[in-house]
């Protein structure tokens, strides 16, 4: 029995040209010395529907590490969440993936 002819797609455009807007972006909350713990799962729990275990995760993560990433997507949506909090007092950042 002969086996069928390996068959390869032609390549069309490189891997490595991945365009901005489909580029993953993460949502980087920051500790400070000042912002009650409590509120943190509460502003993460409101802006993100998180709930209260893995708010509370990520707040100690942040709390134990200096940082945690709380959210992902494209780029502007990153930036409005990155807005959000910062509207409620909290030091975020956004870094590409």
């Amino acid at each position: 029995m002969a086996s069928a002819p390996l068959i390869v797609p032609e390549r069309t455009e490189s891997t490595d040209d991945v365009s901005e807007l489909d580029q993953v972006w993460n949502v980087i909350v920051w500790n400070d010395p000042v912002t009650l713990m409590s509120y943190v799962v509460f502003v993460l729990r409101k802006l993100f529907g998180h709930d209260e275990a893995t708010a509370t995760k990520l707040m100690l993560q942040v709390h134990h590490e200096g940082r945690a990433v709380v959210a992902s997507g494209p780029r502007e949506k990153a930036e409005s969440d990155v807005a959000r909090l910062h509207a409620h007092g909290l030091q975020a950042t956004l870094a590409r993936d």
